[in-house]
Parts: C-alpha cells; structure tokens; sequence
C-alpha cells in the first residue's frame, strides 16, 4: 500500500516551470526537486519508505506503507532492461500465480513483491495487463521506448487515482493534494462540481472540486503519449442476469466466491485485522476470516453514547461468537473538532458524516495492525438498502396514467408553496423511476438551489444538471429488472465516490490499509449475474446473504434492524456544535462569497437551532464547503492541504 505521484512532459528536455530555451542544466534537479514534494504531501499513505525515478522529462515518485516483502519491495521498479518502470497504490491478491505464469513464459523476478508482476506484466500483455490483475490498485507505468505513461485504477474505485493537463505535461497523483504543487495549474474552483457536491454530497466520478484536475474513473486506463491522451474503460459492473441455475446453485458458488476472496485478502507479512459493526456484511467477513486463519482475528468497533446510533452489543455478539480480540470505542460530540483534518485528507468538499467514526475507527486500529478487511460493499451487491423495496405509498400512484401524473405534480407546483411535504411528494411521485430513485438519494434538489444558489453562481455552474447527469448511469442497464439496476447504478455511483472514498481517506490518515473483500471483482461479477429476485424478495433485502450468513453467524445477528453507519450529528448541532453555524455558516466571510444568498443560509440555520425543521445534513454539508473553503482556497490554513512551505494561489470559479 502506498501512494504515488508523478508527471511526463510532452518534451524530454523540458524542466519544471521552464520553456525549451531555458532548459539547460536545470531539468533533472528541478524535476527531482518537483516529485519529491509531490510525494511529502502525501506521506501518510505511506511513512516507511520512499522512493523516485527521474529522467528526462519524467518523475515518478511513491510514499510505502509496508506490507508485503518488507525486504525488497521498494518502488519504483523495472523491468530486466530498465525500460518499464512502475509505482503503484494497492495490493495484487494473485501476484504468486501471476508470477509463476510469467516466469514460465521466461520473465527474471528480482524480487518477492506484487508490484513487479505489474512490470513484466506490461511486457507480455501490453496494456491488457490490468485484466489479468485481482485486487484494488492506482498504477502508473512508464515505457521508455515509446515515451507512454499508462494509468490505471481498480475496478471498483477502491484506490483513488487524480490526473491533471498542463499544455505539455500531464501529472497523477493518488490524492489531489498532489497536483496541487504543480506550477502549471490553475486552482480553479469548478461551479459544476460544486452543483453537484450539494446534490450528492460528493463530486462527480471523472472531474475534480478544481477545474483542471480529474479523476480517472473505476475500471479505465489512461494512455498518454506525445502530450495526448485518452481515457477508455477496461471492466464495467456486468450489465446483464445471466444466471440460469436454481437459488441453492447460486448460494453454493457465492459461498465458495466470499470464502476464496476473504482468503486471499489475508495476505500480508504484518498485523492484520477486521472492522466490525453489528452487521450483517462485517460479521460474515469476521467469520470468514476465523474460518480460513489460525491466528485469533483481531476486531475494532465504533459506538456511540446516543444508544439509537450504538451498534456495539451487535458487535459484542459476533466478537464473542468468534472469540476475537475485541477493541471499542466509544466516540463523544468533541468528534467534530478533528473536522478540519478529515477536510484536509479528502482534498475536496466530502459530506457523508459517517467519515467521523470511520476516522476514529481507523485511528483505533492502527494502533494494533496495519491492515484491516471491512464489510464494505455487500448493500449494493446484494440488496441491503430500503430504497430497493417498492415504497407502497408511491406505487399506489403507478396505476395512475402519466399525463395524470404530470398534472398532479403541475397542481401541487402551482398551488402548494415551496416546502411543503405535500408538493415535494406528488412532484415525486410524477417522476419517472429512475427520476424518482435519483431524487431519493439527493440532498439540495433543484427548488431548494433556486432559493439558496444566488443567479450569478447558477450562471456560472449552467451545464447538466447533476440530477439529469446522474441518471444516465441507469441507461446502460435498460434489459435488467428494476431492483437490478438500482443496485447497479449505486455499485457505479454512490459506492466509489461515496463509500470507498470514505474509507480509503479515513484509513489512509492513520497510515492502515483497508481491504474489502465482498468487492473483489470476481465476487461482483458472480452476484451480478443472479435475477434481483435472488437478493430482493418478498419485502426482505439481502436474501441470498442472509441464507449464507445463517451458516456463519449467531441468530441474534440476523434478527438485527438494519441501521447505517451513522451518527447523531442532528442532537450534537443543536447542543454543544451549535456555535459551528455561528462561526462557519453566518461569519461575514461565509455569507459575502457570492455563492449562496444570506438570506437562504440564515433561516435554515434558525429553523434547525429552534428545532422547527431538521436540516443537520444540508446545514452539514454548507459547514464542510465552507471549512474547505477556508482550507484550500482563502490562504489561510493551507498547510494540510499542500505542504507547510506552500504559498497559496488565488482562486477564482471558472465558468462551465
């Protein structure tokens, strides 16, 4: 596990910040000089090892945590004739038998780590070499002969990987913090990202918070050669049910797919662990961990002293069922001020308040391993979330025609003021499905920005709207059933840039590597082949898992309400947080930005500090921008955000 950064320049001779004309004697150094501080901003992702290649007009750079082939596995590493050259974040959980494969087509291995399968790799299959490779990776390769980069990033986004062009330079990096330290790039806030942000929490998969710098998305490579480049995709999430056995045959083959990868993800020549909840997911991880390790499985769990948020009895039981070595803790309101660093770690603006106890569970951990396997990923593979049962007060208006429909909602939009939980349900239920699922899961929709978005902000932002750009992630599943493609769109959508964002940033703060099992591909794959009714049925979520899980965990596990990961963020902002609105929110400097009208912010403040509404996770997510606000873009705490030398730049939106 590492992080990596680096760039390419279009010509080999052009240094840093230099024209042609003015490249002599400077390149090497300076390039040095360049990904070296590339790769400090993100020392967390790995403290005990660094390392750099540098030539003519390329630099890549890693920061190593250890964790397979202490010994020998440092990076960046080559080939036998030094003319690939790799750094790579992740780990590859079938590089023994990629290994034995290669060495008998006649590769020469030098050392005992994953990341030289990567190398020799390349040389046999080309940039084919990522569909041979198990695991969760951000890869940068270099081919000397042809002055090409190729990058490449896991299947289902579990490693992050951010890209960026200058007019002769392309750079990557693990985290944006990175490409922050380039010369050649503008900060420039992008309003899109933005409009988007308040609708998901999170910002789009393919571009960044800042205008010029990307994301390459799950499952694509980029090819960059000559200062061109393009992006394309190797794997996608399997768009069709193409399963025809009975449910016992399906049962039988993702029993042995769960087993076969929590094995696997045990690899490692340093202390392991596991996250667990009161869950279904986490505990059938633990239990798959004890059955296939000798050693006493190491578990760390969250709690809350608001007993509607604690899971921790549920993860006693499990714990005690396995006989774990069990580690708690219990986390207080003070949880908030650690805010500033989580922003920090995630570079960009990040809502999802669950990042609170996956902070703290990470810092928990470390503190005994290295590495630890979550539970992460079972809810959009097997059906675990309410929003994929039928919602019976809105089907009853399915047998309504739909021009009925649309002037129930051309009523309700005329008559009923804004606000009003009557109109926002009948304008909902006039949507169609996919526009209803997209509704379902957004925060700020298009009403609430006209009120809070001032017209100057929404000029700039134009384009898509974020909802409408969303949705088309459903177009690629038209032949499946309807719970099929909930729980596609989410596994393309809502689980990389939501949930293993999360956990990646959380973890990685605290240098441990988090594992997750349930999303190797090979286990997506399998459950994405069976018909939604193997998962959803009858009102339940998660059929065919539970039938597994039934094998493997205590009844009491499986009789447990299902709750999120969450946190009792609303009674801790209307006790002992509630100046945050006062100093975040309502400061002078906040509320004369120009993005949102003071007005709009205000009342949602006093109407949630007076207790006449709830708005703890819109009022969360202006608190959070405005804090990375002050963090990356005002000058002021820059630290965190790029190095401790750096000077800020000023910045300004930049119109889509």
């Amino acid at each position: 596990m590492c992080g990596i950064a680096g760039f390419v320049n279009r010509e080999p001779s052009w240094p840093v910040g230099r024209a042609p004309q003015q490249a002599a004697g400077h390149g090497i150094a300076e390039t040095r000089l360049l990904v070296e501080r590339m790769c400090d901003a993100i020392r967390h992702r790995g403290p005990d090892d660094e390392g750099v290649y540098v030539a003519d007009g390329v630099a890549l750079g890693m920061r190593r945590l250890s964790i397979i082939d202490l010994a020998t596995g440092h990076q960046p590493i080559a080939n036998e004739s030094g003319t690939v050259w790799t750094v790579f974040n992740g780990e590859i959980y079938n590089y023994r038998q990629l290994r034995q494969q290669l060495e008998g087509a006649g590769h020469r291995f030098r050392t005992a780590t994953d990341t030289e399968v990567i190398v020799h790799g390349y040389e046999q299959w080309g940039e084919q070499v990522f569909r041979h490779l198990h695991g969760m990776f951000g890869i940068a390769l270099w081919d000397t002969r042809t002055r090409t980069l190729v990058l490449g990033r896991d299947r289902l986004g579990i490693k992050p990987l951010y890209w960026a062009r200058s007019a002769d330079r392309l750079y990557f990096g693990s985290e944006l913090k990175s490409l922050l330290l380039a010369p050649d790039l503008e900060h420039r806030l992008d309003p899109g990202a933005l409009d988007h942000y308040l609708s998901f929490l999170y910002t789009p998969r393919d571009c960044s918070i800042f205008a010029d710098i990307c994301k390459l998305p799950p499952g694509h490579l980029l090819h960059w050669c000559d200062g061109h480049s393009r992006v394309t995709p190797y794997w996608q999430v399997p768009a069709g049910e193409t399963f025809t056995g009975s449910e016992d045959d399906a049962r039988q083959l993702l029993t042995q797919r769960l087993a076969d990868a929590v094995s696997s993800h045990l690899m490692s020549d340093v202390p392991l662990g596991a996250f667990l909840s009161g869950g279904l997911d986490s505990g059938l991880v633990v239990a798959l961990m004890a059955a296939a390790s000798s050693r006493q499985v190491k578990t760390f769990s969250i709690g809350f002293e608001e007993p509607e948020f604690d899971e921790l009895d549920g993860a006693r039981i499990v714990a005690r069922h396995f006989d774990t070595d069990h580690h708690e803790l219990v986390v207080r309101p003070d949880a908030v001020g650690i805010l500033d660093d989580l922003i920090a770690h995630f570079d960009e603006p990040f809502a999802d308040s669950s990042a609170i106890p996956t902070y703290y569970v990470s810092k928990l951990a470390r503190e005994h391993v290295t590495v630890v396997l979550s539970g992460d990923g079972g809810d959009e593979l097997f059906g675990g979330y309410d929003r994929y049962l039928p919602h019976r007060r809105v089907a009853a208006f399915d047998r309504l025609a739909p021009a009925s429909l649309r002037g129930i909602a051309g009523l309700a939009g005329r008559w009923l003021p804004r606000g009003v939980r009557g109109r926002t349900f009948l304008r909902h239920v006039a949507r169609d499905a996919r526009g209803r699922y997209v509704d379902s899961i957004r925060f700020f929709g298009r009403d609430d920005k006209r009120d809070l978005l001032t017209p100057e902000f929404r000029a700039l932002a134009g384009g898509d709207d974020p909802e409408r750009s969303l949705a088309r992630h459903f177009q690629r599943f038209d032949d499946v059933s309807w719970p099929a493609q909930m729980m596609r769109f989410d596994t393309e959508t809502y689980l990389p840039e939501d949930v293993l964002t999360k956990v990646d940033r959380m973890s990685m703060a605290h240098s441990i590597e988090s594992r997750v099992p349930l999303l190797d591909h090979r286990v997506v794959e399998c459950a994405a082949s069976f018909p939604a009714h193997f998962h959803v049925r009858d009102g339940t979520r998660k059929h065919l898992l539970r039938r597994i899980a039934a094998e493997h965990l205590p009844a009491a596990t499986l009789a447990r309400p299902k709750r999120g990961f969450g946190v009792p963020l609303s009674s801790w902002l209307r006790g002992d947080l509630r100046e945050l609105f006062a100093d975040t929110l309502l400061s002078a400097r906040a509320l004369g930005r120009g993005y949102f009208r003071p007005g709009f912010v205000r009342r949602l403040v006093h109407e949630h500090v007076t207790g006449r509404r709830d708005h703890t996770l819109r009022l969360w997510q202006l608190v959070v921008f405005e804090r990375w606000h002050c963090l990356y873009l005002d000058g002021g705490a820059r630290r965190h955000a790029v190095s401790t030398n750096e000077t800020p730049r000023s910045v300004a939106p930049v119109a889509r």
